[in-house]
């Protein structure tokens, strides 16, 4: 998009002020997800919508509305009401996506666990958000949920299928696991489904209809809880004019039509897979195609060849992985046009790679938070490539967002404050948590946390995390800068930057590296890198070589994990402050 663009959408900022407006011409849906869902069926029945690789499914957008609506009629006939919350611990399978589109169909409340939980994380979600019900994965590699949960509520062991009386959570009522087998206490998905489906006669769909009319999209659907380096999780609350809306825009921005199909390698748990992926499908008819359970870069490749995907989703780690496989070029990825690098900043020498090598030639980044349902700023098809490589893009419609110092004050176009957003994106609030919705949210702006500059076209960059910036000797460091600074090492595939105590300076900087493959690497060869191309102080006193960063399930970066480790290993105190 082009600045005099920029400027018939009036998104620029004004003044010499980092605040901008994005497209207040565009129109907001009012559609509740199952309604969104079934215009989506109605203009393409018989394309194809869902391919579950590993599972062996394929369905076109008519048989996935069956399933959706039998899972739903199963759901209520078990007793669940209206505003009943449901949670789904699984990774990436057919029977996640159902009971997405089926709760939301019948008016329950979706709560996505991460895959990630164990035992006591798996538990202050459930008894949080008082789900009801529970939609479980028998497993995913290591994690055994079953036995998890055998543990975590015994009285499964006694109790009739969908009568839990657990000690530990009050509020549960149904375990229904996936798969074949039988498991004392807990209810089979599939007969679940079947049930469902014997009621799917033209009574139980007006039935589920005239549910559907009594919904507004300003209710309650889906509780994700955030990963934080502190506390406990929150559980951030969205509504369907939330998240429908935000992945409208977002696939506008990727110019996606019904023609395309999307790799979804991203897990569905997350906002990623839930949002970008799988609502930006429905909200044109694209195809959702899953290469597995969890990311793999030889499934995801394999996929996006022998399904001739034209645009694919991922975390730029995965995209590294993908693109830095031995058998990369076996794979022919000619068709591929699109998708979004997101969920951890983006390097731009990996941007340039994904479009070079990958023939990704309209990916777009996009920037957001769980709490802002999540995408606030998107580049877009038609931005500069340099703009593309090197920003988060310009602001959604329908938003505001600017950048503030520690006073609160919008800063001058260019310099680095809080990013703060608000419009229609902004979550209900945190489950049963006024007390941190308030601190989050003011003046209905969401406070990110979230170190940004805005220049003055209205493209925004990333420059950290407000608590990721490090105070070396009274420097403001802000280690995004000195990655991707290091990013272009010609031996560095990938590297963290984060402090760590000193007791002179207050904080040191530490890098943690990835050499690539069949590299080796010196710590003075990174620092004779560094001299004279950086300030001193910004020349990392500590770096370490390692295989692979400690990550999130999603792909994002523990940066906290890494610090607990150089602290230990290094013997270093944390200095008491005012």
């Amino acid at each position: 998009m082009t600045l005099s663009a920029a400027q018939d959408w009036n998104i620029a900022p004004r003044a010499g002020l980092s605040q901008v407006r994005g497209r207040q011409d565009a129109t907001l849906s009012e559609a509740p997800i199952h309604r969104f869902l079934l215009e989506t069926v109605q203009r393409f029945p018989d394309r194809p919508a869902v391919a579950f690789r590993e599972q062996g499914v394929r369905w076109t957008w008519a048989r996935f509305q069956a399933e959706v609506d039998a899972l739903a009629s199963g759901l209520l006939a078990l007793g669940l009401r209206v505003g009943d919350r449901v949670g789904i611990w699984s990774p990436n399978r057919v029977e996640w996506l159902v009971t997405q589109f089926a709760t939301a169909r019948a008016g329950l409340v979706l709560v996505n666990i991460n895959p990630a939980y164990r035992i006591a994380e798996l538990e202050y979600a459930l008894n949080l958000s008082g789900c009801r019900a529970l939609v479980t994965a028998e497993q995913l590699k290591t994690s055994k949920y079953l036995e998890m949960l055998q543990r975590l509520a015994p009285e499964l062991a006694t109790c009739t299928p969908g009568a839990l009386k657990a000690a530990r959570m009050p509020a549960l009522e149904m375990v229904i696991r996936m798969g074949t087998d039988r498991t004392p206490g807990m209810l089979n998905y599939d007969d679940v489904l079947a049930s469902g489906r014997a009621r799917a006669d033209r009574a139980a769909l007006d039935a589920l209809d005239n549910l559907g009319k009594g919904l507004s999209c300003h209710d309650a659907i889906n509780i994700q809880f955030t990963s934080g380096t502190t506390g406990n999780p929150k559980g951030a609350t969205l509504t369907h004019h939330n998240v429908v809306n935000n992945a409208r825009f977002i696939a506008q921005a990727m110019n996606f039509t019904e023609a395309d199909s999307l790799c979804i390698p991203v897990p569905l748990y997350h906002c990623f897979g839930m949002v970008l992926a799988v609502l930006a499908c429905v909200s044109t008819g694209a195809a959702m195609v899953f290469p597995g359970e969890s990311f793999d870069p030889v499934a995801t490749l394999e996929a996006v060849s022998e399904e001739r995907c034209t645009a694919l989703h991922g975390v730029p780690t995965m995209f590294i992985a993908e693109l830095d496989h031995p058998r990369f070029a076996e794979f022919d990825l000619s068709r591929l046009r699109t998708g979004i690098m997101a969920g951890s900043p983006c390097p731009i020498e990996t941007m340039k790679r994904v479009i070079a090598e990958m023939h990704l030639s309209e990916i777009t980044i996009a920037y957001g938070m769980t709490e802002t349902s999540p995408v606030s700023f998107q580049s877009s098809t038609t931005d500069p490539l340099e703009r593309r490589v090197s920003t988060v893009g310009r602001i959604q419609p329908m938003l505001e967002a600017k950048v503030v110092d520690a006073e609160g004050q919008v800063v001058p176009v260019g310099e680095k404050g809080e990013l703060l957003v608000r419009g229609y994106s902004v979550m209900q609030g945190y489950w049963g948590d006024d007390e941190r919705t308030r601190e989050a949210v003011r003046d209905g702006w969401m406070h990110t946390g979230d170190l940004a500059t805005i220049d003055a076209e209205g493209y925004c960059n990333i420059v950290g995390r407000a608590k990721d910036m490090l105070i070396r000797g009274g420097e403001n460091v802000y280690p995004r800068e000195i990655e991707e600074f290091l990013f272009r090492h010609p031996k560095v595939q990938s590297v963290q930057v984060f402090g760590v105590p000193d007791a002179r300076y207050g904080e040191e900087i530490c890098a943690w590296i990835v050499p690539k493959p069949g590299q080796s690497c010196t710590e003075d060869e990174v620092r004779d890198f560094c001299r004279d191309q950086i300030a001193h102080y910004k020349v990392p006193r500590y770096i370490r070589f390692v295989d692979d960063m400690p990550m999130t399930i999603t792909g994002k970066v523990q940066k906290f994990v890494m610090r607990e480790k150089m602290i230990a290993e290094l013997g270093l105190q944390e200095a008491k402050t005012a």
